[in-house]
């Protein structure tokens, strides 16, 4: 057998691996399988490359393999689920970065290509630019590090993008048209910088209630320009990456607007989250604060509980705690139920990998629109940090920035209980009336340690 086919068997092998990873994510059950196959898929792909190219210089190579495997160890052992999201977020940065640089070197060290090859590297560039830039802020207002989490609007913001935009486009024509160094490197110097900048100027105006879509989004921006960088080198394996990350980051995309009920135009330009949030005053009723050991009352006499997380719970990483009350509860001869809405917490399936963590049944995991329809029938519902995705004002208030939005119905259960640490609004700024229904009950502290102290008042019967 010769190398060529060799090489080429490699690739279908590491490519099918990739699909069968990738559509074995879509359940809990099967998701920690899929990431090992994907990564034996992604192993078999760097050997049959590296035998593509001669091995090339192994030393850097080796260097470059140790220094990464180095920091992906360090980053899976010491990076909490809280802030799971911003790594995320900086992992979709590190893959535009390395299509920018490599389309960059490539134009740089071989300027003598096909067109194809030229457009391929301008969308490299463009691609990966907007994706580093865009992804370096997306971290920085989920931590609230450089940059509010809120939205950073100006006048004229939406013109000067355009601009922007405009100015990539004709500038790329006219590169792609003209690409010799000698002639065009300051304008491909000048794409590079105004792709930089563009990716700042479209996160900036979002806020930090949509970054799960943001997110998603970014994700598929990175395996475009995976895909675009794998035009540039000629590699098969890159471009069949490249498009399967890109095309699930965008159907992911699709799947978070539509769990918001809102177009992906309105995410990018509406600046969400930048209004002003309506007074507790403009709220009819009053919230009612319940002690721990009345809520145990209630919760010990319930034939029926659902759990409602939110990004709450990450911040006081009650998952396992959560688990344990869970079990208490079905031993009492109470059926126990998680409820996830698909924009629960800051990233897609936040609240997923962390139910999954503290190894929650997957059989008790509830979709939204399965857990809508029987909500009347749960005796007490348990809301554990979550606020923008329960607040009926989304079906009802035209005023309200989330109105159409769908929400979990927890205030049709019987009895809710809100777990949170005081009556501060959500991620989205926005005042949420679900606090002040009748059958709503406040239960203020720590979500950690309120659980905990529900699992003790259970224990010392």
């Amino acid at each position: 057998m010769s190398l060529t086919i060799f090489i080429t068997i490699c690739y279908i092998i590491s490519s099918v691996l990739f699909v069968i990873g990738l559509k074995r994510m879509s359940s809990p059950v099967s998701a920690r399988k899929a990431n090992q196959l994907s990564a034996v898929g992604m192993l078999i792909a760097i050997v049959a490359t590296l035998l593509t190219r001669g091995m090339m210089e192994w030393q850097w190579i080796a260097f470059g393999l140790a220094v990464g495997t180095g920091i992906g160890i360090l980053a899976a052992t010491r990076v909490a689920m809280t802030s799971m999201p911003q790594m995320v977020g900086l992992l979709n940065g590190s893959g535009g970065l390395a299509s920018f640089i490599v389309g960059w070197a490539a134009y740089h060290y071989q300027p003598e290509s096909s067109l194809l090859t030229t457009i391929s590297t301008y969308l490299a560039v463009l691609i990966g630019g907007v994706t580093f830039t865009g992804s370096f802020i997306a971290w920085a207002k989920l931590e609230e590090k450089f940059v509010t989490g809120k939205p950073i609007l100006f006048a004229g913001q939406k013109i000067v993008n355009s601009l922007l935009l405009g100015a990539l486009i004709v500038g790329g024509i006219i590169f792609c048209l003209h690409p010799d160094p000698a002639d065009n490197y300051p304008l491909f110097v000048a794409i590079m910088v105004l792709s930089l900048i563009l990716g700042v100027m479209v996160v900036i105006p979002i806020g930090g209630a949509d970054m799960p879509v943001v997110i998603s989004l970014l994700n598929s921006y990175s395996g475009m320009a995976g895909a675009a960088t794998g035009f540039v080198i000629i590699n098969s394996m890159l471009i069949v990456a490249g498009s399967l990350v890109g095309a699930s980051g965008i159907i992911l995309t699709r799947i978070m607007c539509k769990a918001m009920n809102r177009s992906l135009t309105n995410v990018l330009f509406s600046g969400f989250g930048s209004v002003t949030k309506k007074a507790a005053s403009e709220v009819k009723g009053e919230a009612k604060a319940i002690s721990v050991k009345d809520a145990y009352y209630v919760l010990e006499a319930a034939r029926s509980v659902v759990f409602v997380p939110g990004y709450g719970m990450a911040v006081a990483q009650a998952q396992h705690a959560v688990r344990e009350l869970g079990k208490i509860l079905e031993n009492n001869g109470a059926e126990v139920r998680y409820a996830i809405h698909p924009v629960a917490g800051r990233m897609p399936g936040h609240m997923n990998v962390l139910l999954a963590e503290a190894d929650v049944p997957y059989d008790q995991l509830f979709e939204m629109d399965a857990i809508n329809p029987i909500i009347d029938t749960i005796d007490v519902a348990v809301v554990i940090g979550a606020n923008d995705v329960v607040n009926p004002a989304a079906r009802h208030d035209k005023s309200s920035p989330i109105y159409g939005m769908p929400i979990i119905n927890v205030d049709k259960a019987k009895t809710v209980f809100v777990l949170k640490r005081s009556m501060r609004s959500g991620f989205a700024g926005i005042e949420n009336e679900l606090f002040y229904y009748d059958n709503t009950r406040m239960v203020f502290g720590d979500a950690k340690e309120t659980v905990q102290a529900l699992i003790a008042e259970f224990k010392s019967v």
